[in-house]
């Protein structure tokens, strides 16, 4: 019998198992919450080698492309092949410290005579905490920020990979796969992946207050087409000339007042408290998204008084010039650079890659993630 390999663990064939058993047999974590009865669409596994070894794809897998399968739908159906699989869950290095700046802390969340209110409104008893979440929903990159709304404090910091991308590599694919059949499929999986992350960060032993239903507000940013994927908001007019969001839109039509949206966690799908809010701020314009907004408050430009240049670099990138009195903007799709694109030995920032050089008395020296 050949092995079955799961993120670089290998485990003996088994008759009629599925991908899903075998990453059971090997204690990988592999989402769902369907009952693996291929409905949800989150074990999405990537087939690194076999995949014409295994079962022909089924109903419930046509929305994939590529070499991606559902793990509870897939098994193999030659004993002696081997076969390759590895969850969405990859752990590249992502940079999650940032520049501390001094703030006053002014949440729309308090305690009022022993009850959690929001915005003037009781929807809760006190708990012992009042929490919150900060994310940046990045193309490739997601990390999220679990707050303690009544000191400030960042409790926990989660980063983990897009799992978006069975849908392509940049905004202007994912844009495309949402206009087909299988429009949601990224916002139902991204928003899968956030409450498992959620779940793993509540999970504090030293906390004992610190409960899913105690997170009662969650900023989300991120560049104009995850934010609107994450939402709920059709974006293919994000990919089409003058490439402006439908908000964007409206709001220059003025039928709404601002570019930016919130909705409660029970309509959006987070498994935090049903009343707490969901925000994202407003968006710069066209490409340019809330990430960039939170960038510039972060780093005071709207207060410069003289030019300041930022460069958000990501698969997505943006470049702001200006202070006070005005600033510009543009975007350009760097993904390529970062992920190897016609770099012979290039590959994303995974095990492996190569993280520093230096040379010293004529000697090179290198270092690899991991």
């Amino acid at each position: 019998m050949s092995p079955v390999i799961a993120d670089g663990r290998e485990v003996q064939y088994k008759e009629k198992n599925t991908l899903f058993d075998y990453a059971d047999s090997l204690k990988v974590r592999v989402p769902t919450s369907c009952g693996r009865t291929g409905e949800c669409h989150e074990c999405i596994v990537e087939i690194r080698n076999g995949m014409n070894s295994l079962n022909l794809v089924t109903e419930q897998e046509k929305f994939l492309r590529g070499n991606y399968r559902l793990a509870c739908r897939t098994t193999l159906e030659d004993s002696h092949a081997t076969v390759e699989f590895a969850t969405l869950r990859r752990q590249p290095r992502i940079l999650s410290k940032s520049i501390q700046r001094k703030i006053q802390l002014d949440p729309r969340v308090t305690k009022k005579n022993n009850n959690v209110v929001v915005d003037g409104k009781v929807i809760d008893k006190y708990r012992g905490g009042i929490f919150g979440i900060a994310g940046d929903i990045g193309t490739t990159t997601v990390v999220l920020n679990l707050v303690d709304l009544e000191s400030g404090e960042i409790i926990q910091t989660s980063s983990f990979e897009n799992p978006q991308r069975f849908g392509g590599g940049d905004v202007m694919n994912r844009i495309s796969y949402d206009g087909g059949d299988f429009q949601g499929e990224l916002k139902q999986v991204m928003l899968s992946s956030i409450n498992f992350e959620i779940g793993a960060m509540t999970r504090n032993p030293n906390r004992k207050s610190l409960r899913r239903r105690c997170i009662y507000d969650v900023v989300l940013v991120g560049n104009t087409t995850m934010r609107d994927l994450l939402f709920g908001i059709d974006v293919q007019s994000v990919g089409q000339k003058p490439y402006k969001s439908l908000i964007q839109t409206e709001f220059e039509n003025k039928t709404r007042e601002s570019t930016a949206v919130d909705c409660s966690a029970s309509n959006i799908g987070l498994r935090v408290h049903p009343d707490a809010k969901v925000y994202s701020g407003p968006l710069v314009g066209s490409h340019v998204g809330t990430d960039v907004a939170a960038d510039m408050l972060a780093i005071g430009m709207d207060t410069a008084k003289s030019p300041r240049m930022l460069v958000d670099i990501g698969t997505n990138t943006e470049v702001v010039i200006g202070d006070s009195s005005g600033m510009v903007t543009a975007s350009c799709p760097a993904g390529p650079a970062f992920e190897g694109g016609e770099v012979t030995y290039g590959m994303p920032g995974y095990d492996g890659a190569v993280e520093a050089v230096s040379i010293r008395e004529g000697k090179i020296k290198l270092s690899t993630i991991g």
